[in-house]
């Protein structure tokens, strides 16, 4: 098909079908990735299924429209040389809504089967799956896509270091002791938890939203300003615990059980934040590309343009959706067939990933939240010991993270074949 055809003919539809795909690829990654906010809080039961799907929903929401553009356009921009198709911009149109739809249909398949895959994964391999088919291996950025494989192999190792030191902590030295220390390790451990979600905030999202008010602060300030946050939170919980246990021998679990709260509300945002971009930034490239398809179809693409505030809340949208009516089903793999949890382990897990996922996004580095998640769970079972881990359990959710990459790029071809066929004539 030429580019007169599809610019007469096939963009208002190629442009639906896009923002359809693009909600249908979030609902996957909402699906399959609420178990990353919520499994451990459901597992140690300090949450119900439809309480932590309701926190859920409100913080994945919030972490996609306020902070999620600067990892989504890693995605849009980073895995292919973009200018390569100048002069070509309907086959990588056609390419993108073909990596959405391979994504959704993968994330749905994984999520039906309880299957905590990587969205990351899916996304990029199917991104990497038509580059190559319609291009060529040498016209893929593979500097870039080696960066996010690395970051799937490192997040989960130091997701499961820092959960393992939280959890070691947590056990030597108030669990079992109740020691005098017990005040301040959990306060240090409140103001990290507070941090990490005013850093990403401030940084990402209030950036990203008041970009044209000039609100560019430098990370020192951000810094500064997220601290002063962090602080404020400390103090809420301090009063509230001074309070609710004052006078009483309080099991130390009951106060990590509230904590999990706070943190399943740190590691929904974060979530929401980093794997928005898995779903919505190829609808993003689609957005751009077709409205310069229309005014100058002969120039490069333009990357330069920032993530509409429109995509990111139709990917806050399709994430809440998906993890209210599917999410379950990978929660319990999660919360229950990994290592069996206990607030303070499930706490301990949560910071670390919550840690780990908000220092990725801050390099705009998409990583798996699925993997780090899982990696900090890992983590707390080697302190209890190797036995206390569910070997089976692990090895198929290794098998279906190694199954999850091929599958995008698979599917990736096979639908760009079909929308090829389906727009031409």
């Amino acid at each position: 098909m030429g580019i007169v055809e599809l610019t007469l003919f096939g963009i208002p539809l190629i442009l639906i079908s896009a923002i359809f795909l693009g909600f249908f690829s979030a609902y996957g990654v909402g699906a399959n990735d609420v178990a990353n906010a919520m499994g451990t809080s459901v597992g140690s039961k300090v949450l119900t299924v439809k309480q932590a799907i309701l926190i859920a929903a409100v913080f994945e929401f919030l972490g996609a429209f306020l902070a999620g553009g600067g990892v989504t356009d890693t995605i849009r921009k980073g895995v292919i040389d973009q200018e390569q198709f100048a002069g070509n911009l309907d086959i990588f149109i056609y390419g993108m809504i073909s990596a959405l739809f391979a994504s959704g249909v993968w994330l749905l398949i994984a999520s039906l089967r309880g299957w905590p895959v990587s969205t990351t994964h899916t996304i990029v391999g199917a991104i990497v799956g038509f580059g190559i088919y319609s291009l060529g291996m040498d016209k893929i950025n593979w500097p870039v896509v080696g960066n996010i494989g690395l970051s799937w192999i490192t997040s989960p190792l130091s997701s499961a270091l820092v959960a393992g030191i939280f959890y070691y902590i947590c056990k030597e030295f108030i669990i079992k002791k109740q020691s005098k220390y017990e005040a301040f390790i959990v306060n240090f451990y409140i103001f990290l938890a507070g941090f990490a979600i005013a850093l990403i905030t401030v940084t990402k999202g209030l950036k990203n939203i008041f970009k044209e008010q000039g609100f560019d602060p430098a990370f020192s300030d951000s810094v500064m300003i997220s601290a002063i946050a962090a602080l404020v939170f400390t103090l809420i919980f301090y009063l509230f615990f001074r309070v609710k246990f004052q006078n009483t021998n309080h099991n130390p679990e009951a106060q990590f059980a509230y904590l999990m709260v706070f943190t399943s509300c740190a590691v929904a945002f974060a979530h929401g934040s980093n794997d928005v971009a898995n779903a919505i930034g190829p609808l993003a490239a689609v957005n751009q590309a077709t409205s310069q398809l229309l005014n100058e179809p002969s120039s490069l693409i333009d990357s330069s343009s920032p993530t509409p505030l429109w995509i990111l809340f139709l990917g806050a949208a399709g994430i809440v959706v998906g993890l209210a009516t599917l999410g379950y089903r990978v929660m319990k793999t999660i919360g229950e067939k990994i290592v069996t949890l206990s607030p303070s382990k499930g706490f301990s897990a949560q910071l670390a990933a919550a840690l780990t996922v908000v220092i990725a996004s801050q390099l705009n580095m998409p990583v798996s939240t699925t993997h780090t998640l899982v990696g900090a769970v890992i983590g707390i079972g080697l302190v209890e010991g190797i036995n206390s881990i569910n070997l089976k359990s692990v090895q198929t959710i290794v098998m279906s993270w190694i199954i999850t990459l091929p599958a995008g790029a698979i599917l990736s071809v096979i639908f760009l074949e079909i929308f090829m066929n389906l727009f031409t004539y």
